[in-house]
């Protein structure tokens, strides 16, 4: 039986109209930016051919530039007041008199597309606040907790749509023979526990002792303090870690470095990490900066970074305990180095 339709799910979750229309707006944008997406990958330069790399690097802002401009021209006709993404400096002003403001990355995890793995847009739906036509910021730079909706999708094998009003996190597939979005998961819960994290382990050198040592912990497995072995994944996707996080669980890591440009994190604060936040805790999760909670922080600008660490409850703050003082030695210290009984 195929599920509920997105349209009908709209009108039956309650949310206002307003939103309503803005949502169905943003998923007819991502119907075209799958389809190019897909036109696209068929014609990237081999990889043995020169200067193949210069041109998939062309043919990754193209698309990101189509998809900003995709997203921008179906929510015009909508209700929105303000669109912000990662493509442009300044927010864009619609219609001063509409009560939304929209926030996109428009095309997360691009430099995926020529090996052909998952790449995903990612939005937040605010309430306007003050007069959008005189200052637009106020209404994009509110905290997560404000917003009304979030959610993204994630162009693979299929098309996918995760998205939360406030209640409860739901997830949509497209299907192109009814020309819909059907509801595939109802109200997901994010498993407590994991066995899964995802990191770029490549930069450990340059993390804090903290993350370094959670994730030497995990590396030990089932010799280490944590009893039991990890898988370790990354796809330089934030939506597609998302994704999978959302199905079957585990933990995500982005933290701060001491790299130049990295000691403030690496994601959107606004168009990034607040809508995955948003997804996450509605689905039993929960997301961070390491320290503190995404959610309530006040965006002081529309491009602020941030660290993030999200997915299962349990395993976050497991994170958190690391940054909170708990005895993290692990094994850069013999005592502790295999289970010691000071780490319980």
């Amino acid at each position: 039986m195929p599920g509920k339709a997105l349209e009908d799910w709209l009108e039956e979750a309650g949310g206002s109209p307003a939103v309503r229309s803005t949502v169905l707006a943003l998923a007819r944008a991502a119907v075209s930016v799958s389809g190019e997406i897909h036109s696209a990958a068929q014609g990237v330069a081999p990889s043995d051919r020169k200067g193949a790399h210069a041109d998939v690097r062309a043919e990754q802002k193209t698309l990101e530039r189509y998809g900003n401009d995709c997203f921008l021209d179906e929510v015009r006709a909508a209700p929105v007041a303000l669109f912000a993404s990662g493509e442009t400096e300044q927010p864009t002003l619609l219609d001063a008199t509409a009560p939304l403001a929209v926030a996109v990355d428009s095309l997360d995890g691009s430099v995926n597309i020529d090996i052909n793995m998952p790449i995903g847009t990612v939005f937040a739906i605010l309430p306007v606040v003050g007069d959008a036509g005189q200052d637009g910021l106020p209404s994009l730079l509110q905290p997560g907790v404000n917003q009304v909706a979030s959610g993204f999708f994630c162009y693979g094998p299929r098309l996918v749509l995760a998205i939360t009003l406030g209640q409860g996190t739901h997830v949509f597939v497209y299907g192109s023979r009814v020309g819909a979005f059907l509801r595939s998961h109802v109200e997901v819960q994010i498993p407590r526990k994991t066995d899964e994290f995802a990191v770029d382990i490549s930069n450990q050198r340059h993390w804090e002792s903290a993350i370094r040592h959670y994730v030497d912990d995990c590396l030990h497995g089932s010799e280490g303090p944590h009893g039991r072995d990890f898988t370790m994944r990354w796809t330089e996707s934030l939506v597609a870690e998302a994704y999978r996080i959302l199905l079957r669980g585990g933990v995500f890591l982005y933290p701060s470095d001491s790299r130049r440009g990295y000691a403030r994190g690496r994601l959107r604060l606004v168009y990034q990490a607040n809508p995955i936040a948003l997804l996450i805790e509605q689905a039993g999760g929960l997301a961070t900066d390491g320290v503190n909670p995404i959610l309530p922080q006040m965006p002081l600008s529309l491009h602020q970074s941030t660290p993030l660490v999200f997915g299962s409850s349990t395993e976050v703050n497991q994170v958190l305990r690391y940054h909170d003082g708990i005895d993290h030695a692990g094994i850069h210290s013999p005592l502790f180095s295999s289970r010691g009984l000071f780490r319980k």
